[in-house]
């Protein structure tokens, strides 16, 4: 039988009749609101991270495969040819063993997942002319084998490109941004001028499509054309390419599918390198909230222990006969601080218990309801993200009640202080 524990069930249950009952629900109360802004906070940065990194991977894929001229310009991409060895094939590649440092040795292991899907891509800059002012607009010319799956999801108006066997289509997917800024809808009519060796170029597009990803600074700028109409521009051959989207099954596996790619499918010729690599900035951003969610878990983790700290000295002080009265008994102050530890267990618990609660519920009628809006000219989306993570949630339950307890140590030290004459004549 475990005494300390049968001592401190009866304590907690005497203790909802004595003064100290207030004490006990400030401090559930604080764990439970620690709790409770902590999983709210790790599922909202989860889902900012997880929701832009999407839309930002859905557009340029995983991978870019391009030339291997460090000096070129993402705008500038030299042509490469299209029939390369690993192209289309490099799609059937599934799981990779690599080597990776686990401590002072490296281990083998493989990699969540394999590559998913393999597009070719021509990036070509031009001129439209809009009600104000003269902008820039980058045509990302597409082929048959573009994946649709993500675009659709972003469609506002129209359609996907209808993409010929025969001839170049005319269409064109323009954002919102770019459709408000020239004052057109679909089924209109734009010219877009080009400059190429020094001659101006103009080409006239049909609006087939009408996207908005919410990342303002690409919808402002990009838009999706037949890859055939853009290798004319550059006086490109049907075999030539601007470079490959590779899109994996797992994020996971960004860096050893890279190398893999590198060192093992493409040849000297060429290049590999992740997305992060060439578009840094916006996971720069989405890099700092992790400093943002550390502060924030740490303030929340303070202020339960501080609570917990608080509420155990009342608790001790207010037990002080029943010490005495333990100690007289031959108790061993490690024993009764274990008393107050379980105590202090308990109403941690509890805090948890309610701050899981009311956490976990606010996330999930955020997710159905949506009812925290952003503005999505500065977070790149219109709603809060939540992304509950089922172990990230256990793992802040055990680490709140373990630091909790361990900072609760030091205040329990107190009981060895209490004398047994003095205590039991205490009233």
């Amino acid at each position: 039988m475990n005494t300390e524990l049968f001592i401190a069930r009866r304590v907690v249950g005497s203790g909802q009749k004595s003064f100290s009952r207030l004490i006990i629900r400030i401090a559930v109360i604080a764990v439970a609101l620690s709790m409770a802004v902590m999983i709210i906070a790790s599922s909202l940065i989860s889902g900012f991270k997880k929701e832009i990194s999407s839309k930002v991977f859905g557009f340029w894929g995983h991978i870019h495969i391009t030339t291997a001229n460090l000096n070129t310009a993402f705008l500038e991409l030299g042509p490469i040819r299209k029939d390369q060895d690993f192209y289309p094939y490099l799609d059937t590649v599934k799981q990779v063993s690599y080597y990776r440092q686990d401590g002072d040795r490296e281990v083998r292991v493989k990699t969540y997942g394999g590559i998913r899907h393999i597009q070719t891509f021509t990036i070509k800059p031009g001129i439209i002319k809009s009600r104000n002012d003269i902008e820039g607009i980058i045509l990302k010319g597409v082929g048959a084998d573009f994946d649709w799956s993500y675009m659709e999801k972003y469609l506002v108006e129209g359609n996907t490109l209808q993409l010929s066997d025969t001839a170049a289509t005319d269409g064109i997917i323009i954002s919102r941004q770019t459709a408000d800024r020239l004052n057109i809808q679909v089924g209109d009519r734009f010219v877009v001028h080009f400059v190429e060796q020094g001659n101006q170029l103009r080409r006239r597009f049909t609006v087939e499509g009408i996207y908005k990803t919410g990342l303002e600074e690409y919808d402002k700028v990009f838009a999706l054309v037949d890859i055939r109409k853009v290798q004319q521009l550059l006086g490109w051959t049907a075999n030539e390419v601007g470079g490959f989207e590779v899109f994996l099954d797992d994020i996971r596996d960004l860096a050893p599918l890279t190398d893999y790619i590198y060192y093992e499918k493409i040849p000297n010729d060429l290049y590999a390198e992740t997305i992060r690599e060439k578009l840094p900035e916006i996971f720069e951003w989405l890099d700092l909230q992790d400093i943002n969610e550390v502060v924030i878990l740490a303030m929340m983790m303070v202020v339960a222990i501080i609570n917990m700290i608080t509420a155990l000295l009342i608790l001790i002080l207010e037990r002080t006969n029943m010490i005495g009265i333990l100690k007289a008994l031959g108790i061993s102050d490690w024993s009764i601080r274990k008393i107050f530890l379980y105590y202090a267990a308990y109403i941690v618990a509890q805090g948890l218990f309610w701050g899981n609660l009311i956490g976990l519920g606010l996330c999930l009628m955020q997710q159905k309801f949506e009812f925290i809006k952003l503005d999505e000219a500065n977070y790149y989306l219109s709603v809060a993200p939540v992304n509950i993570q089922p172990l990230t949630v256990i793992g802040l339950n055990i680490g709140t009640l373990v630091l909790i307890l361990l900072f609760l140590i030091l205040p329990s030290y107190l009981v060895s202080r209490i004398s047994p004459v003095k205590a039991i004549r205490f009233k």
